[in-house]
């Protein structure tokens, strides 16, 4: 064998591994985001006590959850699932506290998700403003569809997105022991490797 095919072969096989990856994620993602869909509908339906749009609202915010959590690395992954934890956490709170006094309105949405800037600006969680903001809204504006009962939707929102937490960080650790990547190593982008080599 030539040098330069010699090189041509060492260049191959680090392409093709991190095609491997790509897709073995790729794979693992879609994976977890239909078992946090299956999971949210299934307790749903077994509780009968929300409606359909309920069920399938559910399973897709446990959906978003999942994707939002699922990374290259696990580190990353946790990270995200702890910005993702907390947004929910005080978009729960504000809104179940409105919810509980108030029908919704489009200015007490809009109140809620300034008072919930403020509340993460002042305990250094200022990154999260833009994830409690968007869940605030899901919320508030799903409570306007569906006005009876409505304090139910943060509850039922809270537990959607702990289920696809979950799933996420799971599918994550698992994605890591299929690659067999470290738990902080990112596999380098097919197309950056293939121009280093190049």
């Amino acid at each position: 064998m030539t040098t330069i095919e010699g090189q041509i072969n060492r260049r191959a096989e680090p392409r093709e591994l991190r095609v491997g990856q790509v897709v073995s994620h790729a794979v693992v993602l879609a994976i977890c985001c239909f078992i946090s869909y299956r999971i949210i509908t299934d307790i749903l339906v077994a509780a009968q006590f929300v409606p359909r749009d309920d069920e399938l609202l559910g399973g897709m915010w446990a959906v978003i959850a999942t994707i939002f959590v699922f990374r290259y690395s696990y580190d990353e992954s946790a990270r995200a699932a702890l910005s993702r934890t907390s947004a929910t956490l005080v978009s729960f709170a504000l809104c179940f506290i409105y919810l509980l006094i108030f029908p919704f309105r489009p200015l007490g949405m809009a109140a809620l998700i300034g008072v919930g800037a403020i509340v993460l600006s002042l305990i250094g969680r200022s990154e999260d403003i833009i994830t409690t903001g968007i869940t605030t809204a899901v919320v508030m504006v799903v409570a306007g569809i569906s006005p009876q009962h409505a304090w139910r939707q943060p509850i039922l929102r809270l537990i959607d997105t702990l289920v696809g937490i979950g799933v996420g960080i799971a599918g994550a650790w698992i994605g890591l022991k299929l690659t067999g990547r470290s738990a902080n190593q990112k596999p380098t982008h097919p197309e950056s490797t293939l121009t280093r080599a190049v």
